[in-house]
């Protein structure tokens, strides 16, 4: 039986793991390069040591459970903050490579709203669900129908990343119960897949250099798209690997100056891995990328305010935003990388605030 809190991880897990890490067998890697062709492998090393003899995860463990979590009929574990009986809901949508604790720092600041932050399919908190894991088309119908569940028929999504692709699905097939959206991205498939053939030069510009990116930058997404399988292996398998993996992200994604321990403690970056590892969840969290779905191709008409910060992935200019959403707020932020929820959580909550008071 699924219950709602997530179970506590057996402590047999826990001492393999620490096993793994005490094993851990360094790879030669070119000298001198740093995190020029991936992870800094003094940097991983010194990491795993900490892992290994200093990392607790029950420290950790303990806060994560005692969050507001829930699980109806449907097959959708999520925290739900209680605000004012009246106040507008609000549903905060993950994406890649972290979980629901990107919006960790978010949720005090927004205590006197209804905040719900499911723990998208496949993904390390997720209720289990057949094949593991799920289309971002899919999982916007599992989220219509646990908001549903909750009572709620109407309220303000806010995504980033993966969340941003549920978030568009959910606002095109159901625009009566999304009020207002909050993004801080325009999904790359945007101009990926078949993009407008009369863009203005700035847009034109932003589309190569989105196409750039990708050549240097997006091996990761093509992996994880093509060949999840083989690669999941190696990272299920090694928690060094899957600290690689997820480390050159999150530092790489950050406004942190080239130090990733500016926006990370080591705690913190160890749970956000650990996270991933006890829960076996990174070879299912591709499932998003190996299976589109159907995407809105439709102008979405639901109000759109968007939050842009100027170290995630590849932003978009506002005219090309408008072309898919019916933008009301666009605000640029000085600072802030693709995890702007923990990165920078007053002015991400700034931007939620302001798709509530498009409702």
């Amino acid at each position: 039986m699924t219950t709602a809190v997530p179970e506590a991880v057996r402590t047999a897990e826990l001492e393999d793991l620490r096993a793994r890490l005490r094993a851990y067998r360094r790879v030669a890697l070119p000298p001198g390069l740093g995190w020029e062709r991936g992870v800094d492998g003094d940097f991983l090393a010194e990491l795993i040591a900490y892992w290994a003899e200093h990392y607790d995860w029950r420290v950790h463990e303990a806060p994560i459970r005692a969050l507001p979590w829930t699980l109806g009929t449907v097959p959708l574990r999520l925290i739900h903050q209680r605000g004012a009986a009246r106040a507008v809901p609000v549903l905060l949508l993950h994406g890649w490579p972290d979980s629901v604790l990107r919006f960790e720092k978010v949720l005090p600041l927004l205590s006197e709203l209804n905040v719900v932050v499911p723990a998208l399919p496949g993904f390390p908190f997720a209720a289990p669900v057949a094949g593991g894991g799920m289309s971002a088309a899919a999982m916007a119908e599992l989220v219509a129908a646990a908001m549903a569940e909750l009572g709620y028929d109407r309220y303000v999504v806010s995504a980033g990343d993966i969340g941003c692709n549920v978030a568009e699905v959910l606002a095109a097939a159901h625009p009566d119960k999304v009020a207002a959206l909050h993004l801080t991205d325009v999904s790359q498939y945007r101009f990926l897949v078949d993009p407008p053939d009369d863009l203005s030069e700035a847009e034109q510009a932003y589309v190569r250099y989105g196409h750039r990116w990708q050549a240097e930058e997006g091996g990761y997404m093509r992996e994880q798209a093509t060949k999840p399988h083989t690669l999941a292996v190696g990272l299920g398998d090694s928690p060094a690997g899957l600290a690689a993996w997820l480390v050159e992200k999150l530092r790489t994604w950050t406004d942190c100056g080239g130090d990733v321990t500016t926006v990370f403690t080591h705690d913190e970056l160890l749970t956000w891995i650990t996270a991933y590892w006890v829960s076996g969840a990174i070879g299912t969290s591709f499932t998003p990328y190996a299976e589109a779905g159907p995407r809105p191709r439709e102008r979405i008409t639901v109000p759109t305010a968007f939050t842009m910060f100027p170290k995630d992935l590849v932003n978009a200019p506002r005219e090309f935003a408008a072309r898919f959403f019916d933008v009301r707020s666009w605000v640029e932020e000085a600072s802030g990388g693709h995890f702007a929820a923990w990165e920078c959580p007053e002015r991400y909550v700034a931007g939620v605030r302001a798709a509530v008071s498009l409702v």
